[in-house]
Formats: C-alpha cells, structure tokens, sequence
C-alpha cells in the first residue's frame, strides 16, 4: 500500500511538471508570422509609403494656388471696393497717361448737391497743400446724413482735378457723395446693390461727381487715363466715381 502511495505522488509530480512547462511555453513562444500577418504588414508599409505621395500632391496644389494668388486677389480686392478688375490685356497695356499740369496753382470749385452748398478753395500751389483749404474742403464733404466729417485723402482733390483738365472742363463740379460714415454706409448698402458694405468712401477717399455739360463717358476716360484708382461708370444716374483705392474699373 505504501509503495502505490508513492509510486501515485511520483506521478502527479511529474503530471504537474509538465503541465506548467506547457503554459510557460505558450506565453513565450515567439509569434509566428502567418499568411495573414504578412499581408497585414504590406498593407500598412504600402499605406506608410503612400503617404508621402499625398503630401506631394497636397503640396502641389499649394503651389498651383499660390501661383494664382495674384489674379485671385485682384478679384477679390474689385470686388470688396466695388468694381471689377481690369482683364489682363487692360493691364498689359494701361491707358497711357497724358502730360500732366504739375506746376499750376489747383483749384476746385464745388457744389454739394444734397445741401446746395458751394465753396472755391485754391487747395494747393507752390508745391504744397494748404491746410486751411484741406479743412474747408474736409466740412464741406461731410456726411450729409449725420454730418460726419474725415480727414479727406488730398490725392482724391487731385484726382478731381486733373480729369477736370484733361475733360476740358473749367465749371462747378457736381458733388453728389463724398464722405460717408459707417452707419449711413451700411443703410445705404441695405437699399442699394450698388453699394459696397465697405466703401472707398468710408475713408475719406472717394467722390461721386459729374461735369455738367460734359458727357460721363468723357468724364469716366479722363479719370481713367490717370491710372491713380478707381473710376466707377454710371451712365443712368448721370455720374462718375472716383478713388483713391486700388486700380479698378466697373
């Protein structure tokens, strides 16, 4: 009896043993690298080396947008100020500019034509601007609505100007808008499609005029000519604008 006792104890050793040889080795065993994982690594190496691929083409259209930025800009700044571009053969070959009076006393003589106000004012002569007339002409080009008034941009009065001259024309200009302040601006931007929400003369830089007598389509070549901003064409009204801002025709 006590030989079976023992012989019994010698073998669930030994059964013992052999089970936990067993489960250390299915814990240990190095990973075997079957069909399927094999593919699995293709695809993510094939995945990894088409990511370059897509930076490149990612990188491609950067360039290709960034090439045409230029043209892309120039729409985009038409149409925030309220005008179209010039097309491209209106930029390759800009109207020529006509010899220019750059000696002679300026002059302007102006009525308002929502307050029926006049002024004359010789704003510059001997080379330089003369701050009192800059100051009469900034109160006479208020805001009609609320009576706003800017520091109007002088280089808009030389605009007025030299079209004068260019159109022949020595009479009293027609202001019908000048300087806007922001609220009247954004009013008459909700009752017109005509208006832009950021309008060149919400700066200070910009008129709307007529010659009387002499036809807008003269008076919108003149301005043209200068190539020194924009000129808006407005044949049923009876009006031209003008501006400071980019280089822009509509």
């Amino acid at each position: 009896m006590r030989s079976f006792v023992l012989s019994l104890a010698t073998l669930l050793a030994f059964a013992g043993t052999g089970f936990a040889q067993t489960n250390t080795g299915a814990s240990t065993a190095p990973k075997v690298k079957t069909a399927a994982t094999a593919t699995t690594q293709t695809a993510t190496t094939k995945k990894q080396t088409a990511a370059p691929a897509k930076s490149a083409n990612v990188q491609k259209a950067a360039a290709q947008q960034k090439k045409a930025t230029p043209a892309a800009q120039q729409k985009m700044s038409a149409s925030r100020y309220g005008g179209f571009a010039p097309a491209a053969a209106a930029l390759a070959a800009p109207v020529p500019t006509p010899d220019l009076d750059m000696s002679s006393p300026r002059s302007l003589s102006l009525v308002n034509f929502n307050t029926k106000e006049e002024l004359t004012v010789t704003y510059w002569s001997n080379g330089a601007y003369h701050r009192s007339a800059l100051d009469q002409l900034n109160q006479f080009l208020r805001d009609s609505r609320d009576s706003g008034t800017t520091e109007m941009d002088p280089l808009l009065f030389d605009v007025l100007w030299h079209t004068a001259r260019i159109s022949g024309y020595g009479g009293q200009v027609e202001v019908l808008s000048a300087f806007r302040s922001p609220e009247s601006n954004a009013w008459l931007a909700s009752v017109s499609r005509g208006v832009a929400r950021d309008s060149q003369h919400i700066n200070g830089n910009a008129m709307d005029i007529r010659f009387p007598g002499v036809p807008v389509f003269r008076i919108r070549q003149a301005a043209r000519s200068l190539n020194m901003g924009g000129v808006g064409f407005y044949p049923r009204s009876g009006f031209v604008h003008i501006d400071t801002g980019p280089v822009r025709y509509w």
